[in-house]
């Protein structure tokens, strides 16, 4: 087979990582790539969202399957053009992925089908005043999120009431989000540890890939910015199999159901964002493609080709494939440029690739990486995922970030915890 992925980040090198292992695989592209996926794929110069480029492309080089990474081209309908032009791509249709482009539409689709979420009421941007007003009345923390895409931005957890007024002023008067920030939700703040689930969906069945829990602000100890996310590992000690069974049962299932009711059947990965809370799990968000940095400690735990997966669940056989995983640990840190998710500077030269290249079971999944004159240099600002597996969570941690100490360059930051509440949560049970 041929096969086109599309994105250009960790996730889509992890993607093009394991697809590259089946064995029914003649050639991959990837469009754009970067500089790590070039060593494993054929860059092609097209941007990820520019559809008709990709479609063109696609038809002229008899493309067997594309898999899409990142959610913009999701939302603004690649599946729906390619499947027009009988070509076959995993994903879901504009449709279906409107559970991510717009968390208006997701929190209510929550409610109307019953499925557990935090309170919430949603604003325009003509209701400003009666947003300021509902503010006011409820307690705080307050969580403000802008309606549609901001790069795993759009997400203020505010403290005071007057954090929330800030938030909602940046994105309604300072338009930080664009158009993304016109409606907004204001919700309940959910005390609890967060994870995140991958369902892989034919509409009607479902198989789980390994859960994984993310790392999404700045700092150490989840404090500071939300940014696309700072490392991750899995499985999450957290997500028990009662729990996966109740995330299922009360979660999944309804949420194709309602899908499918609603005239958008749900084909490709579903990402459950939750929060485990003292009443259960809860959804904060979904995500209609596999998340970035988790696909990064998921797939290497994958041993089922994930081709044949892909390609069971477009021709509708889902219902029998089995997802095999291997019983171990993965961890991912993000090596990030300084100033992210604020102002950073690119086209600093990156240095111990080659020493990590050596070590046993660590993966280095280039994100914002480009080749400048020979040399690979940063290009965005997340830069490298750093992986790495072992047979313990603690054994992997540390695996992980001897490697990420082997690599720099000017100005790198990551954080130092990731990890560190799954290790809390495994030594509190073994107590």
């Amino acid at each position: 087979m041929k096969v086109l992925v599309i994105g250009s980040g960790g996730r889509e090198h992890a993607l093009v990582w394991k697809i590259r292992q089946s064995p029914n695989i003649e050639k991959i592209f990837c469009a754009p790539g970067n500089a790590g996926i070039s060593s494993l794929a054929e860059i092609v110069p097209i941007k990820a969202d520019d559809l008709d480029a990709l479609l063109k492309f696609s038809i002229e080089n008899k493309i067997d399957l594309t898999v899409v990474g990142p959610e913009q081209p999701l939302t603004a309908g690649i599946v729906d053009l390619f499947e027009k032009n009988g070509l076959k791509i995993f994903g879901p249709t504009a449709r279906a992925a409107e559970l991510e482009g717009s968390k208006v539409f997701a929190k209510h689709f929550l409610k109307k089908y019953q499925i557990p979420t935090a309170e919430f009421r949603t604003f325009t941007i003509s209701e400003q005043y009666d947003a300021q007003r509902y503010i006011n009345e409820i307690p705080t923390p307050i969580v403000v999120k802008a309606d549609g895409l901001a790069a795993g931005k759009g997400v203020a957890v505010c403290e005071t009431k007057e954090d929330a007024l800030e938030s909602l002023d940046t994105m309604f008067n300072q338009k930080l989000f664009g158009d993304a920030g016109r409606q907004v939700v204001i919700e309940e703040y959910l005390e609890g540890e967060e994870a995140s689930v991958f369902a892989i969906c034919d509409g009607k069945n479902f198989v789980l890939l390994p859960s994984a829990q993310d790392h999404k602000r700045i700092f150490d100890g989840d404090k500071g910015k939300n940014t696309g996310g700072m490392g991750a590992y899995a499985p999450a000690p957290i997500m028990t199999d009662e729990l996966l069974t109740e995330v299922c049962d009360k979660i999944i299932s309804p949420t194709l159901k309602g899908m499918t009711l609603e005239g958008r059947e749900y084909k490709g990965c579903l990402y459950v964002g939750l929060i485990i809370t003292q009443t259960g799990p809860k959804v904060i968000e979904f995500n209609c493609r596999l998340g970035d940095p988790e696909t990064q400690v998921v797939l290497p735990l994958v041993e089922t080709d994930l081709i044949s997966l892909m390609i069971d669940l477009i021709e509708g056989k889902l219902e029998q494939s089995k997802i095999n995983i291997i019983n171990k640990s993965a961890v991912t840190v993000i090596i990030a440029s300084g100033g992210y998710p604020d102002d950073y500077q690119t086209d600093k030269p990156i240095f111990g690739l080659d020493q990590v290249s050596v070590m046993k079971n660590v993966i280095v999944f280039h994100a914002g990486t480009k080749y400048t004159k020979d040399k690979i240099v940063t290009a965005g600002g997340r830069v490298l995922g750093v992986t790495a597996l072992g047979n313990t969570l603690e054994e992997t941690i540390d695996r992980t970030y001897r490697a990420v100490e082997k690599i720099t360059f000017d100005s790198a930051y990551y954080r130092s915890d990731i990890g560190k509440k799954g290790l809390d949560r495994l030594k509190n049970i073994s107590f």
